[in-house]
């Protein structure tokens, strides 16, 4: 079923569930690397976390570039998420009616985040322009091994762990993974909690971001 099924797309409104793709503890008090907002419920009263856009009965989506902030980029350009985007089977075609490269602001710093599904939108978020991230502590196994299927490198000195990326690592860390990741998001309309709903956007991503880009589709 088209999620341009007018019974379908009523059903999204800005009270939607929102998952979020964390960065984590890094220099500055950030949360943990990988660990992720919609692991656990919401128990605090509905916060607007980004602009919120209203679905529409777009078929490709309208890419909304804002500033990355100083100190910070882009991962990844409109036309290489509209390509990619375009890349999904047409069944997962549709149920992304924006996608918005947020600022990094001051609050963002805080709790900053890699992407964001909320309602039919995806935003994705920037990294520094240096390319390291500096983390004051040590990844989970899972997220250590996550950041190295795309390219990324793992050091530690003391009590800081690093993750070096590449231009063309991170574009593929982007692209296949964060990126899918809320696509996934989006698409699932069936799953409530946040477990299910984490589950099966891993799975998505694996599927239709990984092993489709290393032609294992």
């Amino acid at each position: 079923m088209s999620r341009n099924n007018p019974s379908r797309k009523s059903t999204v409104s800005r009270s939607a569930v929102r998952s979020a793709r964390q960065r984590g503890p890094m220099v500055a008090a950030r949360p943990a690397f990988g660990s992720r907002k919609s692991d656990q419920p919401s128990k605090l009263p509905f916060d607007a976390p980004e602009r919120w856009h209203d679905p529409t009965d777009r078929r490709s989506p309208r890419i909304i570039v804002a500033p990355p902030g100083a100190s910070f980029l882009h991962a990844v350009t409109p036309s290489e998420i509209r390509e990619r985007l375009a890349q999904l089977p047409g069944r997962y075609q549709g149920y992304v009616d924006v996608v918005q490269l947020s600022p990094m602001t001051r609050k963002r710093q805080l709790f900053p985040v890699y992407g964001l599904q909320w309602g039919t939108s995806v935003y994705l978020y920037p990294i520094e322009s240096s390319l390291v991230e500096t983390f004051i502590q040590p990844p989970r196994p899972q997220q250590r091994i996550e950041a190295e299927m795309f390219g990324g490198v793992w050091s530690q000195r003391r009590d800081l762990w690093t993750l070096t990326w590449t231009i063309d690592s991170l574009r593929d860390f982007y692209l296949n993974n964060i990126l899918i990741h809320e696509v996934g998001h989006a698409i699932d309309q069936r799953n409530t909690r946040h477990v299910d709903r984490e589950r099966f956007a891993n799975w998505f991503a694996i599927e239709y971001g990984y092993r489709w880009s290393r032609g294992r589709h």
